[in-house]
């Protein structure tokens, strides 16, 4: 079973990224308060969950949180800023979005760039374990899967439909034969034989 809150009687908001490990695409996040007493038996970490059970969640998710909200960071900010500060900033844009302030944050990973004024605790694996994390995991994930989908039409050969941008054997075929577009996120090694100049 899943937590309901870290800290009884506080409002906590739950916050977790999507595409994180991607070659093309944003990096998707979201913000999650759930009421103390929210219950329900399907929802989990999403990348337990199958991509039907997800889209199921959503709404109810939606509908019974006390506040949600979706942060995104560009592809073109990512190369700006790196991944790491471009998780945390969809984040914070996702924060940003909720229409109640947060007293305190509970974020999935261990590290995190402070929110002005609201404390925060990291949480490995945070989305097996904490429930307002694991709602966090599904709006990113199925905001994020649906901006794929509909960017996939634009560019069908990269296979976004299947792959969600992330680095498949078909999706680096693909940009082996094509080239990279204007969602490629550049500083990524986008092929494997692109060797990081460590030495």
């Amino acid at each position: 079973m899943l937590q309901k809150y870290l800290n009884k009687g506080i409002i906590e908001a739950g916050c977790d990224e999507a595409g994180r490990g991607c070659l093309a695409g944003p990096v998707f996040a979201a913000a999650v308060i759930l009421p103390e007493d929210f219950e329900n038996e399907l929802l989990n970490d999403s990348k337990q969950l199958s991509e039907k059970k997800r889209y199921l969640l959503r709404p109810i998710i939606e509908k019974e949180a006390l506040a949600w909200g979706v942060g995104i960071v560009t592809e073109k900010e990512i190369d700006k800023i790196n991944i790491l500060n471009a998780s945390f900033l969809a984040m914070h844009r996702a924060i940003d979005q909720l229409k109640i302030r947060p007293q305190h944050l509970l974020i999935d990973g261990n590290r995190f760039n402070k929110y002005d004024g609201i404390a925060h605790t990291t949480i490995i694996k945070g989305d097996g374990k904490m429930l307002s994390i694991a709602a966090a995991s599904i709006l990113a994930k199925t905001y994020r899967d649906d901006f794929m989908m509909k960017i996939h039409k634009e560019h069908p050969e990269y296979g976004w439909d299947s792959n969600k941008g992330y680095p498949s054997k078909a999706h680096r075929e693909a940009i082996r034969k094509y080239g990279t577009t204007e969602y490629h996120r550049l500083t990524f090694r986008l092929l494997e034989e692109q060797q990081l100049s460590l030495f």
